[in-house]
């Protein structure tokens, strides 16, 4: 997977597949993480959670819209205000992704790109200090 010059990183990452695989196996970890699954309103049923974790992934990485055209303006951090974000759950959520990064074994240039954005944008979802790093 190397990229062109005029090519996305979705596109170069493999594009839709890809990023199904990642959130497929992300979501598998997440329905096995006690903590994690807690914070889902619809329990074990992911496919809203896993639509919108894709969508969201797609665009961010240069793929189709769908997310904006659907819901707007991200808003990552007011969308998940309602859930109380420790450190501890960073972890989890950090493990959960690394596991699917893994899975889907990217060229080293984009796992490293990929992971620096999901490090920085789970650190950010932290609103409650009750496990500090």
């Amino acid at each position: 997977m190397t990229q062109t010059s005029n090519e996305t990183i979705f596109e170069a990452v493999g594009g839709h597949p890809t990023f199904t695989r990642l959130v497929d196996v992300f979501y598998e970890h997440v329905d096995q993480d006690e903590v994690l699954i807690a914070m889902y309103p619809e329990g074990h049923d992911l496919t809203g959670a896993k639509h919108r974790l894709q969508m969201f992934l797609e665009q961010y990485f240069g793929g189709p819209t769908t997310y904006q055209e659907e819901r707007g303006h991200p808003r990552l951090r007011m969308r998940h205000f309602p859930f109380p974000v420790d450190f501890d759950a960073r972890d989890r959520w950090l493990a959960s992704m690394l596991a699917a990064l893994d899975d889907v074994a990217l060229a080293p240039l984009y796992d490293e790109i990929f992971w620096d954005y999901f490090q920085r944008a789970a650190t950010a979802m932290v609103n409650t200090n009750s496990n500090p790093v």
